[in-house]
C-alpha cells in the first residue's frame, strides 16, 4: 500500500497557510470567507484521514467532500455578485453533509466503506452505501454544473457592458477550475467503480483522492488570493444591475427611437473611434452619446443582433485591416498594430480577427501586403 502520509502533511500545511493569507486579505468579502470555509474543510478532511489511519476511527466514511460542491457554487455566486447578501437559506445546500456526517459518526466503529471491493456485499448496510455514493455523485455533478452555468451567465453579461477581456473580471480560471473539479472527481468515481468490481487498479485509490485534494487546495487558493473583487467605476457587476438590464431589454423602446439610437451609436463609433480605448465600457459610450446604457444594450441586441463586445471589436478589426494597408505601418508588428487599434489581448485579437475574416492576422497581412511576420 502506498504511504499517503506525506501528501496529507503537505496538504494540511498548504491549506493552513492559505487560510491565514486569505484571512488577512482586504476587503474581506463573503466570497473570501467561503474560500476560507472550503480550505478549512479540506484541512479538516486531511487531518481526519491522518487520524483515521494512525490514531482512531473518526468516521465510517468520508463526508467532508459533500461541502465541496455547495461551497464552489456559493463562491462563484458571491464572486460574480459581490453585493449579494448571505442568507440562512444558503445553509440548505449543506443538508446532505449534516445528514451523512451524523450517520457516519453513529456508525464510526463499523467498517461500512473500508474496502471498496466489498461495496456490493449483501449485508444490512448495502442500501446505505448505495445511497451515500449516489448522493455524493449527484452533489458533485449538480453543483459543478451550477457553478459552470453561473460563470457562463456572468461572462455573457460582461459582453453586454465591456469591450475587452480580462481574467480579473471573466473568471476564466474559476470556470476551468470547476470543470477540472468535476472531471477529477469523475475519474475518481471510475477508479472507485473499477476497484469495486475487481482488483484492476495497481495502486491505492485513496492516494489519488488525497493527492487531488491537496493539489486542488493549492491551485484554488493561489488564484483565489490573487483574484480582486469584481467592481469598479467602469464596470459594476451586481445582481440588481443584471436584473435592471434584463428588465430594460424587455422595455417598450419604440422602433423609431431605437433606429435613431443605433444610427447615433454607429456615427459616434465611426467618427470619434472610441474603440481605440482598450478599456472601453458601455458606460463610456453612454457618456459620449447620451444614450442610457440599458438602451444601448437593447438596441445592439435587437437591432444590430450583436452584443457590445462584438460590436466594438468588429470596429477594431476594421481598424487593424486599415492600418495594414497603410505603408507607414509596415515596420510595426501585427500585435503592435492590434494594441494600437484597441485590443488588449493577443488571444482575443487572433480569435475575433479570424472569426470575422476567415484568416489569421498574419495570413491576411501577407495576402494583402506581401509582408510576412
Amino acid at each position: 500500500m502506498v504511504n499517503i502520509d506525506p501528501i496529507l502533511y503537505i496538504g494540511i500545511s498548504q491549506s493552513f497557510f492559505a487560510i491565514l493569507l486569505i484571512a488577512t486579505k482586504k476587503p474581506f468579502t463573503i466570497a473570501n470567507r467561503l474560500m476560507i470555509a472550503w480550505l478549512v474543510f479540506i484541512c479538516v478532511e486531511l487531518i481526519f484521514a491522518l487520524l483515521n489511519s494512525r490514531v482512531i476511527e473518526m468516521y465510517a466514511f468520508p463526508v467532508v467532500a459533500f461541502t465541496y460542491g455547495p461551497l464552489l457554487y456559493l463562491y462563484v455566486r458571491f464572486m460574480t455578485d459581490p453585493e449579494r447578501k448571505f442568507n440562512r437559506l444558503s445553509l440548505f445546500h449543506f443538508i446532505p453533509f449534516f445528514v451523512f456526517f451524523t450517520v457516519s459518526v453513529i456508525f464510526r466503529n463499523i467498517p461500512l466503506l473500508k474496502d471498496l471491493r466489498s461495496f456490493f456485499e449483501p449485508d444490512r448496510f448495502i442500501s446505505l452505501r448505495i445511497v451515500y455514493s449516489t448522493c455524493f455523485f449527484l452533489s458533485v455533478s449538480i453543483y459543478s454544473i451550477l457553478a459552470f452555468v453561473e460563470i457562463k451567465r456572468h461572462q455573457d453579461y460582461l459582453k453586454n457592458i465591456v469591450s475587452y477581456t480580462s481574467g480579473v473580471i471573466t473568471l476564466n480560471w474559476l470556470k476551468i477550475l470547476s470543470i477540472s473539479f468535476y472531471i477529477a472527481f469523475l475519474i475518481l468515481f471510475i477508479l472507485g467503480g473499477l476497484n469495486m468490481i475487481g482488483n484492476f487498479i495497481p495502486f491505492d485509490p485513496y492516494f489519488v483522492v488525497f493527492t487531488f485534494i491537496a493539489l486542488f487546495s493549492f491551485v484554488y487558493s493561489f488564484y483565489g488570493i490573487n483574484q480582486p473583487v469584481i467592481f469598479g467605476q467602469e464596470v459594476k457587476i451586481s445582481g440588481e444591475e443584471k436584473k435592471e438590464t434584463e428588465k430594460y431589454m424587455k422595455s417598450g423602446l419604440k422602433d423609431k427611437k431605437a433606429d435613431e439610437y443605433l444610427e447615433l451609436l454607429v456615427s459616434v463609433v465611426e467618427t470619434r473611434k472610441p474603440f481605440l480605448d482598450r478599456d472601453l465600457s458601455i458606460q463610456d459610450l453612454s457618456d459620449m452619446t447620451g444614450i442610457p446604457r440599458h438602451h444601448i444594450t437593447q438596441v445592439l441586441n435587437e437591432k444590430h443582433k450583436k452584443n457590445f463586445f462584438t460590436f466594438i471589436n468588429e470596429y477594431r478589426v476594421k481598424e487593424v485591416i486599415a492600418r495594414f494597408s497603410d505603408q507607414k505601418n509596415n515596420n510595426f508588428t501585427i500585435l503592435g498594430i492590434a494594441y494600437d487599434s484597441g485590443f488588449n489581448s493577443k488571444t482575443t485579437f487572433n480569435s475575433i480577427f479570424k472569426n470575422q475574416t476567415g484568416m489569421t492576422p498574419s495570413e491576411y497581412r501577407e495576402k494583402a501586403t506581401g509582408i510576412k511576420e
